[in-house]
């Protein structure tokens, strides 16, 4: 349908194909892929087949010629050339990695200057809306205490560069605690909820972070305090694994569908 919004996905793993799946069956009204790009071209195209319409594999930076809005879910070190391109074309991004956006504040000046949006799914946490009405007032603290099974973890640059073995743990080890912009820069695979928890409230340098390497867990699992003027906050979200990579969470995926959603709903619940 010509009045449909184009929806393009940057990476076709177990976030971007499920995405994939569901647009293609119709899932939201108004909305239709139109392309992914994926960093094994043959592979995707080969994924692509068990859907209804498959659609064109694209290079990373050629999504937005043929998309309104571009879900990005690849690594974050492809993160800036894919926003820019994006952006750029005043369309509208998606984004998942989105500790990739703290330290370039100048995609949002591209995004103001060429019309385009950020926009950024919840995903795998919990109560953006309340801290960002409490964000409109006084905020004293924002804290996130993240526990992952530590395999989960493991190879994460801050472990990496600090000698920080999480193999073997019979017992909860705190490995990180500092702010969300270091917790992001020292753990960019695993810890973007740090980012949009601290692009709601009170931002990167005020947004304390802790990160434990936890055996007796199952599930990822984020624990958010907020003391505003407004409300005090305590808020906790168990997330389970896709099959596909125990590191992502199946809400994530949902996360991004609700998003879409959202954008062409008649209804729209939340701040």
């Amino acid at each position: 349908m010509p009045d449909q919004i184009k929806v393009a996905i940057a990476g076709l793993g177990a976030i971007g194909f499920a995405v994939a799946k569901a647009l293609d069956s119709g899932a939201i009204e108004g909305m239709a892929l139109a392309a992914v790009s994926a960093r094994d071209a043959a592979r995707a195209e080969t994924r692509l087949t068990a859907l209804r319409a498959p659609v064109p594999v694209l290079p990373l930076t050629e999504l937005a010629e043929t998309a309104d809005v571009v879900v990005e879910c690849i690594p974050a070190a492809h993160f800036a050339a894919l926003a820019e391109s994006v952006l750029g074309r005043g369309k509208t991004l998606l984004p998942l990695s989105v500790g990739a956006l703290l330290p370039r504040p100048e995609l949002i000046d591209l995004a103001r200057a060429k019309g385009g949006t950020i926009m950024v799914p919840t995903g795998a946490l919990l109560g953006l809306d309340a801290l960002r009405a409490c964000a409109e007032g006084p905020v004293e603290s924002v804290t996130l205490v993240t526990r992952k099974p530590p395999g989960g973890l493991a190879g994460a640059p801050h472990l990496v560069e600090n000698g920080i073995s999480v193999e073997g743990l019979t017992e909860p080890k705190l490995v990180f605690e500092g702010t969300a912009r270091d917790g992001a820069r020292g753990f960019p695979a695993n810890v973007n909820v740090a980012a949009a928890l601290s692009l709601a409230g009170i931002g990167p340098d005020e947004t304390a972070l802790q990160i434990w390497a936890d055996p007796t867990v199952i599930r990822n699992t984020h624990t958010v305090t907020v003391e505003a003027e407004a409300a005090r906050l305590t808020m906790t979200i168990e997330n389970v694994p896709t099959e596909e990579n125990p590191r992502t969470g199946r809400i994530t995926a949902l996360s991004v569908l609700a998003t879409l959603r959202r954008m062409t709903g008649p209804l729209r619940v939340g701040t």
